[in-house]
């Protein structure tokens, strides 16, 4: 399996119907959760990604699709940033309930549709841009998910991946470990009711590529100039690539 392995799942079929029902399960406390899990930092983490594709965004004729979007952060941020409509999907509908109800209360008018990232229901070349933040991780087969994401994007297009990272640093990164593998699931667990959920997480990210290696795995899917930068420390790491 070339993506997430969450305990007792053996196929990619099962990774997924784990991932999705466990997404399912947390949405109704996930904000919560996330906010204060990273000391309200996510919110920085997705205003630069914001500021990095702002060139797309400012184009009135930009596709921009926000994929694995959760609860609809990004999608709103994207949305206040460029003053118009993106789209936003995601396999699990609990999730997208939660992000239509905030989209709506902020008086936004993102149109959101369930899908899976491996299989999107959109025509080849039809996107300018595609951001994931924190989501592709999460995808049973990492290498089918570039793929499909070069599929739907235009000659030129973008593609912005923000996601947890390995910090570079040692002794930063011991710390790091620390929380996110004693604390994180302590507090996650009781703030959400689902302890498995947030002993899965920080799994996920100690299993998943460092973003060098996501960087080369973006170029051998047919992206040219991908990079990556560190954010706080390399906790996160935002990868682009065209």
């Amino acid at each position: 399996m070339k993506g997430t392995i969450p305990a007792g799942t053996r196929t990619e079929q099962e990774a997924a119907t784990w991932v999705r029902g466990m997404f399912g399960r947390v949405a109704p406390r996930y904000d919560l959760a996330n906010h204060l899990l990273s000391f309200n930092i996510d919110r920085h983490w997705r205003a630069h990604t914001v500021r990095r594709v702002r060139r797309i965004l400012d184009d009135p004729a930009a596709r921009v699709l926000d994929m694995c979007c959760g609860t609809g952060d990004l999608v709103l941020a994207l949305e206040k940033a460029r003053g118009a409509a993106v789209l936003g999907s995601d396999f699990c509908h609990p999730m997208l309930v939660a992000a239509g109800q905030k989209i709506v209360r902020q008086h936004k008018c993102s149109p959101l549709f369930e899908g899976d990232a491996l299989h999107l229901p959109l025509p080849d070349a039809s996107l300018d841009l595609i951001t994931v933040a924190f989501g592709f991780r999460n995808l049973a087969n990492y290498e089918a998910g570039l793929r499909e994401m070069r599929r739907v994007l235009k000659p030129g297009g973008t593609a912005a991946i923000l996601e947890f990272s390995q910090p570079p640093n040692p002794a930063f990164a011991a710390l790091y470990n620390f929380y996110s593998r004693h604390i994180l699931p302590l507090i996650g667990g009781a703030l959400s009711g689902n302890r498995d959920a947030y002993t899965y997480l920080p799994e996920s990210v100690r299993k998943f590529p460092t973003a060098v290696q996501l960087v080369e795995e973006m170029r051998r899917a047919g992206f040219a100039e991908a990079s990556y930068e560190y954010l706080t420390g390399g906790i996160v790491a935002l990868h682009l690539g065209q």
